[in-house]
Protein backbone atom coordinates (compact mmCIF):
# COMPACT_ATOMS: atom_id res chain seq x y z
CA UNK A 1 0.00 0.00 0.00
CA UNK A 2 2.68 2.17 0.73
CA UNK A 3 4.67 2.58 -2.53
CA UNK A 4 0.82 2.61 -4.03
CA UNK A 5 0.11 5.53 -2.72
CA UNK A 6 4.00 7.38 -4.24
CA UNK A 7 2.43 5.68 -7.63
CA UNK A 8 -0.89 7.84 -7.06
CA UNK A 9 0.50 10.87 -6.03
CA UNK A 10 3.00 10.85 -9.07
CA UNK A 11 0.55 9.95 -11.36
CA UNK A 12 -2.39 12.07 -10.18
CA UNK A 13 -4.45 14.28 -12.54
CA UNK A 14 -4.40 17.55 -10.67
CA UNK A 15 -2.62 20.09 -12.82
CA UNK A 16 -5.93 20.04 -15.65
CA UNK A 17 -7.70 22.40 -13.62
CA UNK A 18 -5.23 22.88 -10.40
CA UNK A 19 -2.44 24.91 -9.89
CA UNK A 20 1.25 24.57 -8.37
CA UNK A 21 1.27 27.05 -5.77
CA UNK A 22 4.06 29.18 -4.78
CA UNK A 23 6.25 28.10 -2.05
CA UNK A 24 6.97 31.70 -0.11
CA UNK A 25 9.22 32.96 2.65
CA UNK A 26 7.82 34.85 5.38
CA UNK A 27 10.58 37.46 5.97
CA UNK A 28 8.85 39.11 9.14
CA UNK A 29 7.04 36.32 11.08
CA UNK A 30 10.51 34.34 10.54
CA UNK A 31 12.97 36.88 11.98
CA UNK A 32 10.04 37.62 14.89
CA UNK A 33 10.03 33.25 15.39
CA UNK A 34 13.83 32.95 14.96
CA UNK A 35 13.18 30.31 12.54
CA UNK A 36 12.72 30.52 8.78
CA UNK A 37 9.05 29.50 7.92
CA UNK A 38 7.78 29.12 4.05
CA UNK A 39 4.25 29.26 3.03
CA UNK A 40 2.70 26.74 0.42
CA UNK A 41 0.17 28.68 -0.57
CA UNK A 42 -2.70 27.05 -1.51
CA UNK A 43 -5.03 29.26 -0.75
CA UNK A 44 -4.27 30.82 -4.16
CA UNK A 45 -6.03 27.95 -5.84
CA UNK A 46 -8.60 29.03 -8.18
CA UNK A 47 -11.23 28.00 -5.28
CA UNK A 48 -8.88 29.76 -2.48
CA UNK A 49 -8.45 25.74 -1.16
CA UNK A 50 -6.55 22.55 -1.58
CA UNK A 51 -9.56 20.63 -1.79
CA UNK A 52 -9.91 21.06 -5.42
CA UNK A 53 -7.09 18.51 -5.87
CA UNK A 54 -8.26 15.75 -4.25
CA UNK A 55 -11.58 16.12 -5.95
CA UNK A 56 -10.61 16.48 -9.06
CA UNK A 57 -8.09 13.03 -8.63
CA UNK A 58 -11.30 11.08 -7.80
CA UNK A 59 -13.42 12.28 -10.87
CA UNK A 60 -10.50 11.55 -13.07
CA UNK A 61 -10.04 8.87 -11.81
CA UNK A 62 -13.42 7.08 -12.92
CA UNK A 63 -14.79 4.66 -15.31
CA UNK A 64 -16.30 6.35 -17.80
CA UNK A 65 -19.37 5.49 -17.17
CA UNK A 66 -19.71 6.93 -13.98
CA UNK A 67 -18.14 9.96 -14.71
CA UNK A 68 -20.91 9.71 -17.36
CA UNK A 69 -23.79 9.52 -15.06
CA UNK A 70 -22.78 12.35 -12.59
CA UNK A 71 -21.07 12.65 -8.88
CA UNK A 72 -22.54 13.71 -5.55
CA UNK A 73 -20.85 15.59 -2.81
CA UNK A 74 -21.72 16.73 0.95
CA UNK A 75 -20.37 19.90 1.89
CA UNK A 76 -20.78 23.54 2.71
CA UNK A 77 -17.34 24.45 2.35
CA UNK A 78 -14.00 23.91 0.25
CA UNK A 79 -14.82 20.88 -0.69
CA UNK A 80 -18.19 21.58 -2.54
CA UNK A 81 -16.44 24.07 -4.56
CA UNK A 82 -13.83 21.85 -4.87
CA UNK A 83 -16.14 19.49 -6.85
CA UNK A 84 -18.08 21.49 -8.38
CA UNK A 85 -15.01 22.86 -10.78
CA UNK A 86 -13.92 19.76 -11.10
CA UNK A 87 -17.33 18.33 -12.72
CA UNK A 88 -17.06 21.49 -15.17
CA UNK A 89 -13.88 21.11 -16.11
CA UNK A 90 -14.37 17.10 -16.75
CA UNK A 91 -18.15 17.96 -17.96
CA UNK A 92 -20.17 16.00 -15.64
CA UNK A 93 -23.18 16.34 -13.55
CA UNK A 94 -22.17 17.25 -10.08
CA UNK A 95 -24.89 17.60 -7.34
CA UNK A 96 -23.75 19.01 -4.30
CA UNK A 97 -25.67 18.56 -0.99
CA UNK A 98 -25.31 21.29 1.35
CA UNK A 99 -27.23 22.06 4.42
CA UNK A 100 -30.17 24.34 4.47
CA UNK A 101 -28.30 26.59 6.83
CA UNK A 102 -25.26 27.05 4.44
CA UNK A 103 -24.68 30.74 4.37
CA UNK A 104 -25.85 31.98 0.65
CA UNK A 105 -22.62 33.10 -0.58
CA UNK A 106 -21.50 29.53 -0.71
CA UNK A 107 -24.39 28.20 -2.38
CA UNK A 108 -24.14 30.67 -4.72
CA UNK A 109 -20.61 30.18 -4.99
CA UNK A 110 -21.11 26.46 -6.38
CA UNK A 111 -23.99 27.25 -8.46
CA UNK A 112 -21.62 29.58 -9.97
CA UNK A 113 -19.41 26.67 -11.36
CA UNK A 114 -22.01 24.36 -12.31
CA UNK A 115 -22.73 22.56 -9.46
CA UNK A 116 -26.50 21.30 -9.04
CA UNK A 117 -27.47 22.38 -5.19
CA UNK A 118 -30.01 20.50 -3.22
CA UNK A 119 -30.77 21.75 0.38
CA UNK A 120 -31.61 19.84 3.03
CA UNK A 121 -31.03 19.41 7.02
CA UNK A 122 -29.87 21.76 9.11
CA UNK A 123 -26.07 19.79 9.63
CA UNK A 124 -23.79 17.88 7.49
CA UNK A 125 -24.93 14.86 8.84
CA UNK A 126 -28.47 15.45 7.21
CA UNK A 127 -27.04 16.50 4.22
CA UNK A 128 -25.03 13.33 4.11
CA UNK A 129 -27.97 11.32 4.94
CA UNK A 130 -29.74 12.66 1.74
CA UNK A 131 -26.83 12.50 -0.34
CA UNK A 132 -26.59 8.83 0.05
CA UNK A 133 -29.88 8.26 -0.49
CA UNK A 134 -29.61 10.65 -3.76
CA UNK A 135 -26.24 8.57 -4.82
CA UNK A 136 -28.51 5.19 -4.67
CA UNK A 137 -31.66 6.75 -6.34
CA UNK A 138 -29.56 7.92 -9.53
CA UNK A 139 -26.61 5.99 -9.19
CA UNK A 140 -24.14 8.72 -8.87
CA UNK A 141 -20.34 8.36 -7.37
CA UNK A 142 -20.16 9.70 -4.10
CA UNK A 143 -16.89 11.94 -3.75
CA UNK A 144 -15.90 11.79 -0.41
CA UNK A 145 -14.20 14.86 1.33
CA UNK A 146 -11.20 12.73 2.88
CA UNK A 147 -11.14 9.22 3.09
CA UNK A 148 -10.75 8.19 -0.07
CA UNK A 149 -7.51 7.30 -1.61
CA UNK A 150 -7.72 8.93 -5.00
CA UNK A 151 -9.06 12.20 -2.83
CA UNK A 152 -5.89 11.40 -0.65
CA UNK A 153 -3.45 10.85 -3.48
CA UNK A 154 -4.30 14.08 -5.15
CA UNK A 155 -3.43 16.18 -1.59
CA UNK A 156 -0.54 14.38 -1.71
CA UNK A 157 0.67 16.34 -4.79
CA UNK A 158 1.07 19.16 -2.09
CA UNK A 159 3.97 17.43 -0.55
CA UNK A 160 5.55 16.77 -4.08
CA UNK A 161 5.20 20.39 -4.80
CA UNK A 162 7.13 21.00 -1.56
CA UNK A 163 10.46 18.68 -1.79
CA UNK A 164 10.58 19.44 -5.34
CA UNK A 165 10.42 23.15 -4.35
CA UNK A 166 12.41 23.02 -1.69
CA UNK A 167 15.22 20.85 -2.42
CA UNK A 168 17.32 21.91 0.79
CA UNK A 169 17.64 21.13 4.37
CA UNK A 170 13.81 21.06 5.67
CA UNK A 171 13.11 20.33 9.54
CA UNK A 172 9.55 20.21 9.07
CA UNK A 173 6.25 20.69 7.44
CA UNK A 174 2.87 21.73 9.44
CA UNK A 175 -0.90 20.20 8.27
CA UNK A 176 -3.73 21.41 9.73
CA UNK A 177 -6.30 18.09 10.08
CA UNK A 178 -10.09 17.57 9.80
CA UNK A 179 -10.62 14.20 8.79
CA UNK A 180 -7.27 13.63 7.78
CA UNK A 181 -7.09 14.21 3.75
CA UNK A 182 -4.63 16.98 3.52
CA UNK A 183 -1.91 15.35 5.79
CA UNK A 184 -2.18 11.62 4.94
CA UNK A 185 -0.91 12.25 1.23
CA UNK A 186 1.30 14.74 2.19
CA UNK A 187 2.99 12.31 4.78
CA UNK A 188 2.54 9.27 2.39
CA UNK A 189 4.68 11.30 -0.01
CA UNK A 190 7.28 13.24 2.45
CA UNK A 191 8.25 10.39 4.77
CA UNK A 192 9.05 7.67 2.29
CA UNK A 193 11.62 10.04 0.30
CA UNK A 194 12.89 12.38 3.12
CA UNK A 195 12.24 10.48 6.10
CA UNK A 196 14.45 13.37 8.61
CA UNK A 197 11.22 15.71 7.75
CA UNK A 198 9.29 15.49 10.52
CA UNK A 199 5.51 15.57 9.54
CA UNK A 200 3.41 17.57 12.29
CA UNK A 201 -0.53 17.81 12.61
CA UNK A 202 -2.41 20.54 13.88
CA UNK A 203 -5.33 20.24 15.51
CA UNK A 204 -7.70 22.85 17.35
CA UNK A 205 -8.44 21.84 21.25
CA UNK A 206 -12.29 21.58 20.11
CA UNK A 207 -12.24 19.51 17.29
CA UNK A 208 -9.35 17.24 17.97
CA UNK A 209 -10.75 13.50 16.45
CA UNK A 210 -7.17 12.38 14.58
CA UNK A 211 -4.91 13.25 17.69
CA UNK A 212 -7.75 11.75 20.26
CA UNK A 213 -8.33 8.60 17.80
CA UNK A 214 -4.27 8.28 17.35
CA UNK A 215 -3.63 8.42 21.72
CA UNK A 216 -6.88 5.86 21.97
CA UNK A 217 -5.68 3.33 19.18
CA UNK A 218 -8.77 3.28 17.53
CA UNK A 219 -11.55 6.00 15.79
CA UNK A 220 -13.16 8.31 18.70
CA UNK A 221 -16.39 9.96 17.48
CA UNK A 222 -16.51 13.57 19.65
CA UNK A 223 -19.84 14.63 21.00
CA UNK A 224 -19.49 17.65 19.48
CA UNK A 225 -16.89 20.05 17.52
CA UNK A 226 -15.87 23.53 17.40
CA UNK A 227 -17.33 25.43 14.34
CA UNK A 228 -14.71 28.56 14.65
CA UNK A 229 -12.05 26.88 12.52
CA UNK A 230 -14.91 25.27 10.96
CA UNK A 231 -13.13 23.60 7.60
CA UNK A 232 -11.52 21.40 10.00
CA UNK A 233 -14.29 20.40 12.00
CA UNK A 234 -14.67 16.64 12.04
CA UNK A 235 -16.82 14.26 14.40
CA UNK A 236 -14.67 11.09 13.43
CA UNK A 237 -11.99 10.97 11.75
CA UNK A 238 -11.70 8.37 8.04
CA UNK A 239 -10.72 4.62 8.52
CA UNK A 240 -8.17 5.35 5.92
CA UNK A 241 -6.66 8.82 7.12
CA UNK A 242 -6.33 6.86 10.37
CA UNK A 243 -4.36 4.05 9.02
CA UNK A 244 -1.73 6.53 7.53
CA UNK A 245 -1.76 9.45 10.11
CA UNK A 246 -0.91 6.50 12.71
CA UNK A 247 2.32 5.60 9.96
CA UNK A 248 3.38 8.58 8.98
CA UNK A 249 2.72 11.39 11.28
CA UNK A 250 5.44 12.39 13.81
CA UNK A 251 3.86 14.49 16.16
CA UNK A 252 0.60 17.14 16.94
CA UNK A 253 0.03 20.36 17.91
CA UNK A 254 -3.12 21.78 19.29
CA UNK A 255 -3.83 25.55 19.23
CA UNK A 256 -7.08 27.79 19.97
CA UNK A 257 -8.93 30.14 19.03
CA UNK A 258 -6.68 32.94 19.87
CA UNK A 259 -3.51 31.50 18.28
CA UNK A 260 -5.25 31.00 15.27
CA UNK A 261 -6.60 34.69 14.85
CA UNK A 262 -3.16 35.96 15.52
CA UNK A 263 -1.96 33.49 12.68
CA UNK A 264 -3.95 34.84 10.46
CA UNK A 265 -2.75 38.34 11.22
CA UNK A 266 0.45 36.91 10.96
CA UNK A 267 0.35 35.85 7.07
CA UNK A 268 -1.52 38.92 6.17
CA UNK A 269 1.56 40.73 7.21
CA UNK A 270 3.57 38.92 5.21
CA UNK A 271 1.27 38.18 2.51
CA UNK A 272 -1.28 40.56 2.58
CA UNK A 273 -3.56 37.86 2.24
CA UNK A 274 -6.58 37.06 4.37
CA UNK A 275 -6.60 33.71 5.55
CA UNK A 276 -9.85 31.52 6.99
CA UNK A 277 -9.09 30.28 10.32
CA UNK A 278 -8.81 26.63 9.80
CA UNK A 279 -6.07 27.93 6.44
CA UNK A 280 -4.15 29.54 8.82
CA UNK A 281 -4.02 26.56 11.52
CA UNK A 282 -0.64 25.08 10.04
CA UNK A 283 1.04 28.91 10.89
CA UNK A 284 -0.17 28.89 13.99
CA UNK A 285 0.76 25.10 15.25
CA UNK A 286 4.54 26.42 13.75
CA UNK A 287 4.78 29.10 16.05
CA UNK A 288 3.51 27.11 18.81
CA UNK A 289 5.90 23.81 18.19
CA UNK A 290 8.64 25.75 17.78
CA UNK A 291 8.11 28.13 21.05
CA UNK A 292 7.49 25.31 22.89
CA UNK A 293 10.50 23.05 21.75
CA UNK A 294 12.99 25.92 21.45
CA UNK A 295 13.70 25.38 18.08
CA UNK A 296 16.19 27.78 16.82
CA UNK A 297 17.13 28.80 13.14
CA UNK A 298 15.08 25.69 11.71
CA UNK A 299 13.71 25.36 8.65
CA UNK A 300 9.80 24.58 8.43
CA UNK A 301 7.01 24.59 6.35
CA UNK A 302 3.17 25.62 7.11
CA UNK A 303 0.51 24.78 4.60
CA UNK A 304 -1.86 27.51 4.50
CA UNK A 305 -4.92 25.76 3.23
CA UNK A 306 -7.85 28.09 2.82
CA UNK A 307 -9.07 30.97 2.58
CA UNK A 308 -12.54 30.99 1.97
CA UNK A 309 -13.07 33.63 4.99
CA UNK A 310 -16.80 35.13 5.85
CA UNK A 311 -15.71 39.24 5.57
CA UNK A 312 -18.00 39.96 8.97
CA UNK A 313 -15.86 37.05 10.71
CA UNK A 314 -12.84 39.74 10.55
CA UNK A 315 -14.53 41.93 13.56
CA UNK A 316 -13.96 38.92 15.71
CA UNK A 317 -10.33 37.95 14.33
CA UNK A 318 -9.05 41.52 14.94
CA UNK A 319 -10.67 41.20 18.44
CA UNK A 320 -8.90 38.10 19.71
CA UNK A 321 -5.32 38.41 17.38
CA UNK A 322 -4.06 40.57 19.96
CA UNK A 323 -4.50 38.30 22.82
CA UNK A 324 -3.24 35.22 20.68
CA UNK A 325 -0.08 36.97 20.06
CA UNK A 326 0.25 37.85 23.42
CA UNK A 327 0.09 41.52 22.67
CA UNK A 328 -2.50 42.12 24.68
CA UNK A 329 -3.85 41.51 28.52
CA UNK A 330 -6.90 41.61 29.90
CA UNK A 331 -7.44 42.16 34.16
CA UNK A 332 -10.45 42.69 36.63
CA UNK A 333 -8.92 44.76 39.01
CA UNK A 334 -10.91 45.90 42.06
CA UNK A 335 -10.02 49.35 43.92
CA UNK A 336 -11.12 51.02 46.69
CA UNK A 337 -13.83 53.08 46.28
CA UNK A 338 -12.55 56.30 47.46
CA UNK A 339 -11.00 59.48 46.74
CA UNK A 340 -7.78 59.15 44.70
CA UNK A 341 -7.48 55.75 43.97
CA UNK A 342 -9.03 55.91 40.43
CA UNK A 343 -5.95 58.21 39.86
CA UNK A 344 -3.52 56.03 40.97
CA UNK A 345 -4.35 52.82 39.58
CA UNK A 346 -3.67 55.13 36.09
CA UNK A 347 -0.56 55.97 37.52
CA UNK A 348 0.59 52.15 38.14
CA UNK A 349 -0.76 51.44 34.23
CA UNK A 350 1.82 53.83 33.14
CA UNK A 351 2.71 54.34 29.70
CA UNK A 352 1.71 50.87 28.51
CA UNK A 353 -0.93 51.00 25.74
CA UNK A 354 -4.81 50.82 26.86
CA UNK A 355 -6.38 48.87 24.44
CA UNK A 356 -9.56 48.76 26.77
CA UNK A 357 -10.73 50.39 30.16
CA UNK A 358 -14.10 49.65 32.21
CA UNK A 359 -14.67 51.50 35.29
CA UNK A 360 -17.63 50.32 37.18
CA UNK A 361 -18.36 51.49 41.54
CA UNK A 362 -19.66 48.25 43.21
CA UNK A 363 -20.83 49.69 46.43
CA UNK A 364 -19.33 52.24 49.09
CA UNK A 365 -16.44 50.56 49.59
CA UNK A 366 -15.74 49.06 45.84
CA UNK A 367 -15.23 49.76 42.11
CA UNK A 368 -14.49 47.32 39.64
CA UNK A 369 -12.07 48.01 36.68
CA UNK A 370 -12.21 45.53 33.59
CA UNK A 371 -8.84 46.59 31.54
CA UNK A 372 -6.77 45.33 28.48
CA UNK A 373 -3.25 46.68 28.36
CA UNK A 374 -0.42 45.69 25.77
CA UNK A 375 2.34 43.55 26.82
CA UNK A 376 5.14 42.43 24.85
CA UNK A 377 5.85 38.74 26.36
CA UNK A 378 3.79 35.91 27.27
CA UNK A 379 5.89 36.76 30.79
CA UNK A 380 4.19 40.09 31.30
CA UNK A 381 0.64 39.89 32.37
CA UNK A 382 2.26 37.88 35.74
CA UNK A 383 4.58 40.92 36.25
CA UNK A 384 1.60 43.67 35.67
CA UNK A 385 -0.72 41.41 38.27
CA UNK A 386 1.90 41.10 40.92
CA UNK A 387 2.83 44.51 40.23
CA UNK A 388 -0.94 46.12 40.69
CA UNK A 389 -1.72 43.37 43.57
CA UNK A 390 1.68 44.81 45.59
CA UNK A 391 0.29 48.45 45.15
CA UNK A 392 -2.83 47.12 46.93
CA UNK A 393 -5.46 46.22 44.19
CA UNK A 394 -7.01 42.95 44.02
CA UNK A 395 -6.53 41.90 40.55
CA UNK A 396 -7.59 38.83 38.34
CA UNK A 397 -5.24 37.84 35.03
CA UNK A 398 -8.22 36.99 32.76
CA UNK A 399 -6.34 36.83 29.69
CA UNK A 400 -7.20 33.35 29.13
CA UNK A 401 -10.79 33.61 30.45
CA UNK A 402 -12.98 32.60 27.30
CA UNK A 403 -15.89 34.25 28.92
CA UNK A 404 -14.29 37.41 30.34
CA UNK A 405 -12.46 37.35 26.14
CA UNK A 406 -15.82 36.87 24.61
CA UNK A 407 -18.79 38.78 26.50
CA UNK A 408 -17.95 40.01 29.54
CA UNK A 409 -15.40 42.89 27.70
CA UNK A 410 -18.61 44.10 25.80
CA UNK A 411 -21.15 44.33 29.29
CA UNK A 412 -19.21 45.17 32.27
CA UNK A 413 -21.90 46.78 34.46
CA UNK A 414 -22.58 45.26 38.39
CA UNK A 415 -24.12 42.69 40.46
CA UNK A 416 -28.07 42.67 40.80
CA UNK A 417 -29.71 42.56 44.01
CA UNK A 418 -32.79 40.70 41.71
CA UNK A 419 -30.59 37.66 40.93
CA UNK A 420 -31.51 35.40 43.39
CA UNK A 421 -30.67 31.74 42.44
CA UNK A 422 -28.81 32.70 39.09
CA UNK A 423 -26.76 30.39 37.30
CA UNK A 424 -24.86 31.46 34.49
CA UNK A 425 -24.04 29.47 31.28
CA UNK A 426 -22.12 30.14 28.25
CA UNK A 427 -23.48 27.91 24.79
CA UNK A 428 -22.59 27.75 21.65
CA UNK A 429 -24.86 27.10 18.69
CA UNK A 430 -24.95 26.94 14.74
CA UNK A 431 -26.01 30.70 13.34
CA UNK A 432 -28.77 29.45 12.18
CA UNK A 433 -33.34 30.96 11.69
CA UNK A 434 -34.33 29.94 14.71
CA UNK A 435 -31.64 28.29 16.50
CA UNK A 436 -32.05 31.26 19.92
CA UNK A 437 -35.53 30.51 19.68
CA UNK A 438 -35.59 26.65 19.65
CA UNK A 439 -33.32 27.39 22.84
CA UNK A 440 -35.83 29.41 24.71
CA UNK A 441 -38.67 27.54 23.86
CA UNK A 442 -37.00 24.29 25.31
CA UNK A 443 -36.76 26.20 28.99
CA UNK A 444 -39.33 26.00 31.26
CA UNK A 445 -41.89 29.10 31.36
CA UNK A 446 -40.87 29.74 35.10
CA UNK A 447 -37.07 29.92 35.01
CA UNK A 448 -36.68 33.83 34.60
CA UNK A 449 -33.60 34.94 32.38
CA UNK A 450 -31.68 37.36 34.71
CA UNK A 451 -28.82 37.81 32.19
CA UNK A 452 -28.09 38.02 28.17
CA UNK A 453 -25.34 38.79 25.99
CA UNK A 454 -25.63 37.76 22.11
CA UNK A 455 -22.48 39.18 19.70
CA UNK A 456 -22.72 38.53 16.16
CA UNK A 457 -19.22 37.19 15.46
CA UNK A 458 -19.56 37.44 11.96
CA UNK A 459 -18.99 33.62 12.05
CA UNK A 460 -21.39 30.10 11.47
CA UNK A 461 -22.13 29.92 14.90
CA UNK A 462 -23.43 32.02 17.74
CA UNK A 463 -22.07 32.48 21.37
CA UNK A 464 -24.27 33.71 23.85
CA UNK A 465 -23.87 34.30 27.80
CA UNK A 466 -27.21 33.90 29.78
CA UNK A 467 -28.17 33.96 33.66
CA UNK A 468 -30.97 31.91 34.86
CA UNK A 469 -32.66 32.24 37.79
CA UNK A 470 -33.01 27.76 38.75
CA UNK A 471 -34.62 27.42 42.44
CA UNK A 472 -32.53 24.14 44.01
CA UNK A 473 -35.64 22.58 43.39
CA UNK A 474 -35.91 22.39 39.78
CA UNK A 475 -31.46 21.38 39.45
CA UNK A 476 -32.40 18.18 37.98
CA UNK A 477 -34.50 19.36 35.33
CA UNK A 478 -32.24 21.75 34.68
CA UNK A 479 -29.94 19.59 34.27
CA UNK A 480 -31.91 17.51 31.55
CA UNK A 481 -32.66 20.62 30.12
CA UNK A 482 -28.68 21.48 29.23
CA UNK A 483 -28.59 17.82 28.03
CA UNK A 484 -31.57 17.97 25.81
CA UNK A 485 -30.96 21.56 24.47
CA UNK A 486 -27.57 19.73 22.83
CA UNK A 487 -25.64 22.73 22.24
CA UNK A 488 -22.21 23.11 23.73
CA UNK A 489 -22.50 24.36 26.70
CA UNK A 490 -19.81 25.78 30.11
CA UNK A 491 -20.93 26.43 33.70
CA UNK A 492 -19.51 30.05 34.65
CA UNK A 493 -21.38 30.32 38.07
CA UNK A 494 -17.87 30.33 40.01
CA UNK A 495 -16.32 32.41 37.62
CA UNK A 496 -14.32 34.64 39.42
CA UNK A 497 -15.45 37.66 36.73
CA UNK A 498 -18.61 36.84 36.88
CA UNK A 499 -18.98 37.29 40.43
CA UNK A 500 -16.99 40.95 40.41
CA UNK A 501 -18.78 42.49 36.86
CA UNK A 502 -21.98 41.08 36.73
Amino acid sequence: MSTDYLKRILTSKVYDVAVETPLEPAPLLSQRISNAILFKREDTQPVFSFKLRGAYNKMANLPPAARARGVIAASAGNHAQGVALSARNLGCRAVIVMPTTTPQVKVDAVRRLGGEVVLAGESYSDAYAQAAKLEKAEKLTFVHPFDDPDVIAGQGTIGMEILRQHPGELDAVFVAIGGGGLISGVAAYIKQLRPEVKVIGVQTEDSDAMLRSVKAGRRVVLNDVGLFADGTAVKQVGAETFRLVKQYVDDFVVVDTDAICAAIKDVFQDTRSVLEPSGAMAVAGAKQYLAQHKWKNKTVVAITCGANMNFDRLRFVADRAEVGEMREAVFAVSMPEQRGSFRKFCELVGNRSVTEFNYRISDSARAHVFVGLQVASPAEPDKIASHFRKNGFDTLDLTHDEMAKTHLRHMVGGRSALTANEVLYRFEFPERPGALMRFLNSMKPEWNISLFHYRNQGADYGRILIGIQVPPSDKKQFKTFLEEVDYPYWNETENPAYKLFL
